[in-house]
């Protein structure tokens, strides 16, 4: 169980948040970040929410939404939206 916490908590670390600065900018760093705030808080509490107001089967998601990981699909979708507005400045 903790290497499996350590495993998925790696990416956090202080020497992977530099080598993505180093080779993204700060403008992904930030992107990166905000998703796992998404991610690992907003998401646990939207499926609390949803199970005691919609539906109690959405309690049964709450750590499903810690065992998949979505960066491979969100953060290159949110970097494709930052380079489009950016660009239309």
């Amino acid at each position: 169980m903790f290497r499996w916490l350590k495993k998925k908590w790696n990416h956090i670390s202080p020497k992977h948040l530099k080598e993505k600065f180093k080779k993204h900018g700060l403008a992904f760093l930030i992107i990166f970040l905000i998703w796992e705030v998404i991610e690992d808080v907003g998401s646990p509490v939207l499926f609390y929410w949803l199970g005691n107001n919609v539906n109690p089967w959405f309690h049964s998601a709450i750590p499903v939404s810690w065992l998949l990981c979505l960066h491979g699909i969100m953060v290159p979708l949110t970097w494709a939206l930052w380079v489009r507005v950016r660009h239309t400045e």
